[in-house]
Parts: C-alpha cells; structure tokens; sequence
C-alpha cells in the first residue's frame, strides 16, 4: 500500500477503522487519484486529513457525494461490495457532521453581512415612507455568492462603497423632504398630444425622414386631416374650442423607436412622488397606399391621409422618461377601437416625463431593402391615436406627509428662495429638537433595542453641523446620514447559537421582504413571542399575504433563474428578426416567470411545478409565441394548457430559454449545466481550461449533437458531457428566445423563410437541420421535452430539496452544510403528504433550526 496513502488513513482512524477504509481507497479511488495519474486535479495521497482545515473539508465531502451518489468509482471499474462501501461512507459523513457541527455552534452558519443594494433601497423606502426612492443604481453592483446577493463572503464594503452609501443616503433624505413638504397637486392638468413637439414635428417630412411610416399624423375624431398634415390648417383648435379640442389626436403606424420618438414633453414630474395619470387614445385604420412603382401598387406604404376607426384594441406600454432615452416602465395598457382612458396609479421621479410604445408596432431600421412594416395588408394597416394624457400629482394626502412626520415629526417647515433646500424647518429649541429627532430616528431606523447612549452617538454631528452655519434640516440630514451610515444599521448582525427574537424578525422581513420588519413584527419580538411556532407561521403568511413580499418573489427569481440578465443580449437581426427589438416579448417573459413563482409560494403548489405544471401566464404576445389558443390584451393572465402543450414550469418559459442563449444560437452544454444546477440542485464541475468551448454552426453545415459527439471523444470531456449535454438536447426544441421550432436556422442554405421582422427588413436566413432533441437521463431515455419533463418531475423530492437549499441560501445567508442534511430532510418530511408545497416548504424552514439558529 502506498506509504503516504497508509499515513493518510491512520491519521482519519478517530473516524474510520483502516480495515474499512484502507482497502476501499486503495481498490477503488487511489489508482486515478494519486499523485501521478491525479485525474479532476484530485490527489487523495496528499489531501489533509485535518476537517479543520475548510478546504480539506470541501474536498472530502465531495468525495464522499460522490461515492454515495455511484458516480464514483465509473461505471467502467469494478463496483464497491455494498457493506464495504457504507461502512466507508458511515464513517466520514460522521465525520464531516460532528466537524461542521462544532464549528456552526462556535461561528454560527452564517457570516455577518451588509444589505445589498436592493436591500437598502428598499430599507431607506419602509423608513422615509418614500416608496419611489430610487437609489440602488447609484450603488456599486454586488457581488453573488451561491447564486444570490445574500452572503457575507461576498458583500464586502470598500471606501468606494461607503461613499457611495453616504451619498446614497443624502440623496435619499433629501428626495424624502422636498416631496412631502411640497403642496399637494389635487388639480390635474391635461397634456394634449398636438401641444407635443415629438408628436407635431413628426408629422413633416426632413432630410433624415422621408417616410410614410415614420410619421406622425392628426386626426379629428376616426378621420385624417390632410390640411392640418399639410400645414395648410392649425394644428390645434387650442382653447377657443374646448369640445373639439379633445377629439384631435395624433397617430402612428410606428413604435416608439428612433427616430420616432413622440412623449409628452409639456409635463415633467415637478417632485418625486405619487401621482394618478390618464391617457386617452384608440387606435385606427390607415388606408393602403396607391402609388405605383414598376407597374405595382405600393400598398404597404401607409396613406397618411386615409384614416377610419380601428378593428382591434392595441397594447401599450407606458414608460417614465429621463431624456434623453432612459426609459422606465410604469405600466402596461389596452387602448380600444372606441375611444379608451386609462388610468394608471405610480410613482415617478421629479423630472421624468411621460412615453408610450405601441407594442405591435415595428421598429424600423436601415437594411438590405426599404424598411415594411410587417403588418401592413392590401387592405391598410393599423394604427394608433393619443389624445392627451391627464396628470394628477404629486398626491400629498395629510400634512405633514409621512417622510416629512419621519424626520421632523411637527415640526413647522416654510418655503424659502436662495437656499440649499427649498423649505426650511423651523424649531423651537434646536438643541432640543435635535437630540428629540435624532433619538426618535434611531429608534425607528435600528432594528433591535437601542440604548440611551447610541440612540444619541451621531450628536455631534449634528451640533457640529449647527455650529458651522448649516440650517436645522441640513444639521440633521447629517446626523441622519451617519446612522444610516453606520454599522449597526448597514449590517445584519446575529451571534452565534439561537436567534433572539429582534433577529429573527429582522431575518423574516429581510428573508420575504427583502427589508427591514415593520411595526408589528418588532412589537412581537419585544414581547418576546416570536419563537412561538404559532405566531411565526402567522407572521410568515401575513408577510407573505403583503404586497411587499413581491420583492421575495421578484429578487428570489431573478438570481435562480437568472432573469436579471435576460436582456444582456439581443436576438440576432438577421437570424431572428421576429424577436429582435420586440422589448415588450422580453418584459412579458420576465413578467411571466415572476408570476409563475410568486403562484407556487401563494398558491402552495406542488414543487413537481417548478419543472411540469399545467399552467402558464400569457398575455396576447407570449400566447402567440407559444403557439397557444389567441388570448386579447397585454395584461398577462393564468391560462390552463391543452393536452399534450410542451409549456408548463420553468424550463420552457421564453425568459429562460433565452438567458440559456447567446441571442444567435443554443447550446445543449450552456443548458444543460443550467437544468443541472438550477433545477436538479447538481452543480457540475466547470470545463477544463485547456479545452475550447463548442460553438454551434450558423451556417447550417452540422448540428450542435454532431460537434458535440465529437467533444465527447477527449477523455477530460466525456465523463461531463454525458451527464451535461442530454438536459440541453431536450432544450434543442427551443430557439434562443424560446419558440419551439423543428428545424435550426442558418444564414446559408435552399429553404429561405418569407417574412418581415420587427425591424422592417425582408427575413433573410434558412430552414436548416432537423433539430434532435432525445437523450437519457440517469439511464431513462427520452425522445423529447415532453418525456424529459416526466422523468425529471418524478423525483419531486429532489426538486424539493433543491428548493429548500435555495430559500436557505436566500434566507440566510449560507448555504446548507454537511451537518445541515438531516435538518433539511427533516423540513422535506413534513411537507411531503402536500406533495412538497412551495410555501409549505418556506414554512418548514422558517420553523426549523436552520432559520432560528445563526
């Protein structure tokens, strides 16, 4: 027996008798994990045998997952004797508990960590009652850990950041009080659409416009007006004809895209706020054109003059405008045939204006030919008309409004010109108020019980700040500032051993509401009820049951599956020209799995949904793309599939397909590991460094399960690529932003597809291979998606545990450890006769000690 090899076994004999072990090791694992051969960089012979040591520790329980899942030894050589393999394994996972156990009861799970970006938004909007602060993209981007922004070891604090947080926060302050000591706008006031340079102006023609379809034009009522087109007539009846002034409108047959551009430049949000915002329109028919060219009507060039009412609604996307170009979406509309006001209730930032998209409306761009617009028929093509839109705001329903009550309680405030700010607090004792506020913000601020002492620690600040001049507000947006600087309020801090009460409020709120707990929450953890089993299941669906727990279903979503990035790349215009620029397809389907997530923890559906559910939420778009029965409007709603559908739970939903896509082509490898990791909780080792990445063939000559063949011929590949590339074969039915297809496309080829994309320009690639999408998995063969969702949502245990060990990493902070298995199966035990309810199982684990306990 090797020496080292031997030396190695004595020193783990506290855990494993050499006559158990020694053999094992040596028959089965030494021959390619020595230090000659060392295949995946492993050399049992020198690996430490000290737990202590936290690398040692991530090795060894890799060996031992491995082994026990019969990955290890391959399948090639000759398989362990059953009793001798669980001896084996019996003593090392005793091992690995009682070593992660100590050190959980000496440091905790978890390590002390700051609130991430969202976090702090969201923190700093609960506190200053100012929910449309909008902060977090003036912070640093955090780093993830464990697929979330949720883990200490990642979020570390630079001198870049905390300036950042300073700044961060005074803004934040400042935003707060400006908007609630501003007097409140319960007048609206109506923005016409012909008042609007970017809807008049584009209805002439310039050097950089000369097309029809690009242009804006007037209508009264469902009728053109050619004069007015033409400049021969006003554009406006303005005030002397209030009636008729509000049937003019201005149309498009084009979406909201450079260069036409129409928003509604007359309003600028005054103050950051809430605010009540109508807008009426309806969209029309406009006539085809006459002109002829070689002999042609050129019928697909709108008649601008030709105007009759719309035979069907049209939806809308509504944006908040920085210009020049930043756009925010707000909300989503339907504006119908006959004339439609609808009404929209949001917050906007002071500045911002008013946009529309008409999401059906294409988007032209330069190219091989004169841009078409893919709607247009023999007949005309549609439009749409906006009025005017009405706004009401900023709404201040009580002086003094909730952020001013927060930093001055009632304190008088009074207009002032000249200065730094355009209010002024006026105390009655400066001194007094100051220390009353200071201590009264910390208490409110904090999320735990503050001693005299801290409650007054950032005074000097503020005295200071009154000593040198600065006015009462300023003095105290610099203390302000300091404790929403400080530690205490910027770290979530927790000591090792049980939570108390504070701690676990403070994690349940950061857990479902990514942000700090309210007043109720802190009341029963004063009272010391928290840990009651009773009370914290009713606080967990109370949490759950408020609007704010849609940060959890939001940010949980869009770190697992990665929907943050659904837009870091385009489709390709030549290859999909279908999906390219068409933003309103990538919000509906990011839209959609957000939905989808947010009804499995409300609705306690099974976990066996996350991968098979007979539901999907579509609005008219996605239902199109899926190729479901026609649903109306751009509101997205539950619809039941049809038997048979391929649709249903995440791995088929249009955002994730193309975020496992590079916006060109699809690889089997990108998702397969994806499937691997996100869904079955089994994260592959990465690709070696000396091997290149498979890129798919764009000209149409192989496909990927060719090349891919051929990959699996390098020894360092296979053992990967066999369990990696058949979950992405079972994606190949999918294209880069999720329509099934049954053949790839390519730039060259015999079989052109005829069509005209969102950009305008004629299609220009090919019908290409036959896609193929069977595999096995695990040894079960599947012939498609279909089949592979079976086997795959058969194992519901395993799709639930997945999901337990992400809401543990969400949750707090860390994730599930070796001594942390048997709580988690303890957690899947009792939700098993609900067939694993998604919310059951955040239940389960918010009573269970790996919530409790640091």
């Amino acid at each position: 027996m090797n020496v080292r090899l031997l030396a190695l076994l004595l020193a783990f004999s506290p855990w494993c008798a050499r006559a158990q072990v020694a053999p094992f090791l040596e028959k089965h694992c030494v021959e390619c994990h020595d230090g000659e051969v060392k295949k995946g960089g492993l050399d049992l012979t020198t690996l430490k045998p000290d737990l202590s040591d936290r690398r040692a520790f991530e090795v060894w329980t890799k060996v031992h997952d491995r082994v026990a899942s019969g990955e290890m030894p391959p399948k090639k050589k000759a398989r362990p004797e059953a009793g001798q393999q669980s001896a084996y394994l019996g003593g090392l996972a005793a091992s690995l508990a009682k070593q992660d156990a100590a050190r959980i009861a000496a440091e905790g799970r978890s390590v002390e960590r700051r609130m991430n970006r969202f976090e702090y938004e969201n923190a700093l909007r609960d506190l200053l009652r100012a929910p449309w602060l909008d902060i977090k993209e003036s912070l640093p981007e955090d780093t993830d850990a464990h697929r979330f922004n949720k883990t200490g070891a990642a979020l570390d604090v630079s001198h870049v950041q905390m300036q950042r947080y300073l700044s961060a926060a005074e803004e934040a302050l400042r935003s707060a009080f400006v908007s609630s000591v501003a007097p409140d706008e319960s007048k609206s006031h109506r923005h016409y659409a012909r008042q609007q340079g970017g809807y008049v102006g584009r209805m002439k023609f310039s050097e950089f416009n000369q097309s029809p379809e690009r242009a804006t034009f007037p209508t009264l009522g469902f009728v053109g007006q050619p004069e007015v087109r033409a400049g021969r007539a006003p554009a406006t009846v303005g005030k002397s004809n209030p009636a008729l002034r509000d049937e003019e409108g201005v149309g498009v047959v084009h979406g909201s895209y450079e260069p036409v551009e129409p928003f509604f430049g007359t309003f600028r949000a005054p103050q950051s706020g809430r605010y009540l915002v109508k807008l009426c329109g309806h969209s029309v028919w406009v006539g085809p054109g006459t002109t002829k060219s070689k002999g042609k009507v050129r019928w697909q060039i709108p008649d601008l003059d030709n105007i009759s009412k719309g035979r069907r609604p049209e939806p809308v996307t509504v944006y908040a405008l920085t210009p020049p170009r930043v756009l925010r979406r707000i909300g989503t509309i339907d504006l119908g045939a006959d004339v439609t006001v609808a009404e929209l209730d949001v917050y906007l930032k002071a500045g911002e204006s008013i946009q529309i998209d008409v999401t059906r409306f294409f988007r032209s761009r330069p190219g091989a030919s004169r841009a078409q617009n893919p709607l247009a028929t023999p007949e005309g093509q549609p439009g749409l008309v906006m009025r005017w839109i009405d706004v009401k705001g900023p709404l201040s329903p009580q002086w003094p409004a909730a952020p001013y009550a927060v930093l001055f309680d009632d304190l008088p405030a009074k207009p002032v010109k000249g200065g730094a700010l355009p209010y002024v607090v006026v105390p009655k004792d400066p001194a007094a108020d100051a220390e009353r506020l200071l201590r009264r913000f910390v208490r409110l601020a904090y999320r735990r019980p503050v001693s005299a002492a801290e409650e007054a620690r950032f005074l000097p600040v503020i005295r200071g700040a009154l000593a040198s001049g600065s006015s009462f507000a300023e003095a105290m947006f610099a203390g302000y500032t300091a404790v929403l600087c400080s530690p205490s309020y910027l770290y979530l801090r927790e000591a090792p051993g049980p939570l108390d009460d504070h701690a676990v409020a403070t994690r349940l709120a950061y857990f479902l509401w990514n942000s700090p707990p309210d007043a109720e929450l802190r009341a029963l953890a004063a009272a010391g009820k928290l840990r009651d089993p009773e009370v914290l299941r009713a606080q967990t669906d109370r949490l759950l049951a408020d609007p704010r727990s849609e940060r959890f279903t939001t940010s949980f979503a869009d770190y697992w599956l990665d929907l943050r990035k659904a837009g870091a790349n385009d489709p390709d215009s030549l290859l999909y020209p279908d999906y390219y620029l068409d933003d309103h397809l990538l919000e509906s389907a990011r839209d959609e799995s957000h939905l989808t997530f947010g009804e499995l923890v409300r609705a306690n559906r099974p976990a066996r949904e996350v991968v098979a559910a007979d539901y999907v939420f579509v609005n008219e778009r996605l239902a199109a793309l899926y190729q479901l029965p026609p649903v109306e409007g751009v509101q997205l709603r539950k619809v039941a599939l049809p038997a048979g559908s391929v649709r249903g739970g995440f791995m088929t939903q249009a955002a994730v397909l193309k975020v496992t896509a590079n916006g060109t082509t699809t690889s089997p490898v990108v998702r397969g590991a994806w499937i691997m990791e996100r869904i079955l909780g089994r994260k592959p080792p990465p690709p070696p460094p000396s091997v290149p990445a498979v890129e798919p063939d764009t000209r149409g000559a192989v496909t990927i399960r060719q090349q891919l063949e051929k990959h699996r011929t390098l020894e360092s590949c296979s053992s990967c690529h066999t369990k990696i590339d058949p979950p992405g074969f079972a994606l190949e039915s999918f294209d880069v932003m999720g329509g099934f297809r049954e053949r790839y496309r390519a730039l060259d080829g015999k079989t052109p597809e005829v069509g005209v994309g969102k950009n305008g320009q004629q299609f220009a690639f090919h019908n290409a291979l036959a896609v193929e999408s069977y595999g096995d998995l695990d040894g079960k063969p599947f012939k498609d998606i279909r089949e592979f969702k079976q086997i795959v949502a058969a194992d519901e245990r395993q799709l639930a545990r997945n999901l337990v060990g992400l809401f543990t990493v969400y949750a707090t902070g860390s994730p599930v450890g070796f001594a942390d298995r048997p709580k988690v199966e303890a957690i899947l035990d009792r939700a098993k006769p609900g067939r694993y309810g998604v919310r059951e199982l955040v239940h389960g684990l918010v009573s269970s000690e790996l919530f409790l306990n640091k």
